[in-house]
């Protein structure tokens, strides 16, 4: 499938097979699509985008970027506590990227539309200069006030974590630079976890009621917290002994203690942060359980004490730790 085809008959080869069977895509063939949901919901709403050397390596597999992501934005809304809907698409490809590439991209969208239950709604699909630019915006669906919000944190709330922290951060090194000494198992663990996320739609299902307030780690367990506490006006301490890592991470730091550092403070993890009050820990192990991941207790929201609220991460010793702040673009 070599070569490149026009816009329009790139959009009726490739992506209206997404939409096929989505009532409210309208066939692709409108300005616009159509979303109605019973009054007893509301529509939760996400955006994120992937730029080539910035959120992903040149030369990546195209089916591989589809599905992160159509994940990264999944995350999204499972930090709301809703259930994956449908999404929009935009592409903005250099002239040079032809039909099988973009044929092979769809493949990937369309086996995680199948594992997800979601489908296009539309989108755009344009030309650039520049280096790929992959943008999607997600809509879940969640009962009238059940969402979970980042506002909700309350002084004495235990904060927690799904899964395991820092995968995605030393999976990027694996995948970028690799790790001299690092068994191919564990190496091939880290790149897995850095390339292809495990939204957490299931847990996140489940914290409606439970969780006072949620994120999901892109930016790092420290830059995800920090935004909670920003919005709750609290404080959180986070004890970095008790940050649950992997097996393959616990590998690579013992090869070179300073990857310890970016594991506790780098991103590209999706799992969910979270705080609850300490009477609902129980129900979320039950739960957690219920959807085949762990959950682990890694510290405590606090007054912000007349300071800026603000996520801390102290060692063992209680001294705090400087370097771990999670990742900003700007």
């Amino acid at each position: 499938m070599a070569g490149r085809s026009s816009e329009f008959d790139r959009i009726d080869s490739f992506l209206k097979p997404l939409a096929a069977g989505f009532q409210g895509a309208l066939g692709l063939v409108d300005d616009a699509g159509v979303l109605t949901l019973p009054a007893s919901e509301s529509l939760v709403v996400t955006t994120d985008a992937m730029v080539e050397g910035v959120h992903y390596l040149a030369g990546e597999p195209p089916e591989r970027l589809a599905r992160k992501l159509l994940r990264v934005n999944l995350s999204d809304l499972a930090a709301m506590g809703a259930a994956p809907y449908c999404y929009t698409l935009t592409l903005a490809l250099p002239p040079a990227v032809e039909d099988d590439w973009l044929a092979a991209f769809v493949s990937g969208l369309a086996n995680d539309q199948a594992a997800f239950g979601v489908h296009l709604l539309g989108g755009d699909s344009v030309s650039t200069p520049g280096p790929p630019v992959l943008s999607m915006t997600a809509f879940g669906r969640v009962d009238n006030g059940r969402m979970v919000l980042r506002s909700g944190a309350q002084p004495s709330d235990a904060v927690l974590v799904s899964g395991t922290v820092g995968d995605g951060a030393l999976g990027l090194q694996v995948a970028r630079d690799g790790v001299p000494g690092l068994d191919n198992a564990h190496s091939r663990f880290l790149a897995g976890r850095y390339h292809q996320p495990d939204p957490r739609i299931c847990l996140g299902r489940a914290l409606p009621g439970l969780a006072t307030a949620a994120a999901d780690l892109s930016d790092g367990l420290m830059g995800d917290l920090g935004h909670i506490c920003r919005a709750s006006g609290v404080s959180a301490v986070v004890d970095a002994d008790r940050v649950p890592l992997s097996a393959a991470a616990l590998s690579m730091i013992a090869l070179e203690p300073r990857w310890r550092k970016v594991a506790l403070a780098g991103g590209d993890d999706y799992e969910l942060v979270f705080t609850a009050p300490r009477d609902a820990v129980a129900a979320i192990r039950a739960a957690a359980a219920e959807c085949a991941v762990q959950v682990t207790v890694v510290g405590r929201i606090v007054e912000a004490e007349g300071r800026s609220p603000e996520a801390r991460m102290v060692d063992a010793d209680g001294t705090i730790m400087n370097g771990v702040a999670g990742w900003q673009h700007f």
